[in-house]
């Protein structure tokens, strides 16, 4: 058996895996669903984990039973962002998810480099108000690439900045299509979640509270 290439390099998703921001998108799209006048459920969000904004608004779109041109949509989703803009901009490091802070600081002093790779076109605001900036060596967010996840597109570019091979990077996700992403981008992967949903990964943890890089060395040599 082919030993596991050495980890060089850890790529984060942000909603869900660092910050508790996914209150504040289900807020902002439930808002939406009760002006165009259905119900959008907690249980439909799920659906919207890890997808872009554009694809998000289809399916909230399709759980409503509209169709829609692509005029009313771009202005629909721009409101829904100005809603959930105006909701984080009131977030704080309190949001932090336990163990998320713990961990980029064990991974930074073991020399491993950090990067984000979030669909949101928001990271910046959120990681500026949560003071997170610091812990990364490069940031792709969705202002910086083309193609949504399950595309690889931003743990490829996250890699390259990071001057990593994808061998050499492992994802923290808390979506399926961000496991597939991993996949798809030939890294390793970690589910940050239940292990129902994201048995695809290569190790399942309830949250980063669960993680050193004494596991996290572990996990990646049993695959």
């Amino acid at each position: 058996m082919t030993a596991a290439a050495p980890i060089k390099a850890c790529l984060f998703d942000l909603d869900g895996v660092l910050v508790d921001t996914a209150k504040y998108h289900y807020l902002a799209w439930k808002r939406l669903a009760e002006e165009l006048g259905f119900v959008f459920t907690s249980e439909d969000n799920e659906r919207l984990k890890g997808v872009s904004r554009m694809a998000s608004l289809d399916i909230l779109l399709e759980v409503g039973g509209l169709e829609l041109d692509d005029a009313t949509k771009s202005a629909l989703a721009d409101k829904k962002n100005r809603w959930y803009v105006e909701y984080i901009s009131h977030m704080d490091e309190q949001e932090i998810l336990p163990g998320a802070l713990a961990f980029l600081r064990e991974l930074r002093e073991n020399g491993i480099r950090i990067a984000l790779g979030s669909a949101s076109k928001n990271a910046m605001t959120i990681l500026n108000n949560t003071g997170l900036v610091p812990y990364f060596d490069a940031i792709i967010d969705g202002t910086k690439t083309a193609s949504a996840k399950p595309d690889p597109e931003v743990f490829l570019l996250g890699a390259r900045e990071l001057g990593a091979q994808p061998q050499e990077c492992v994802v923290f996700e808390d979506a399926e299509a961000g496991i597939e992403a991993a996949k798809r981008a030939g890294m390793r992967s970690i589910g940050i979640g239940s292990p129902e949903v994201l048995g695809a990964a290569d190790d399942v943890v309830p949250s980063l509270q669960d993680m050193t890089t004494v596991r996290l060395l572990e996990l990646v040599s049993h695959r």
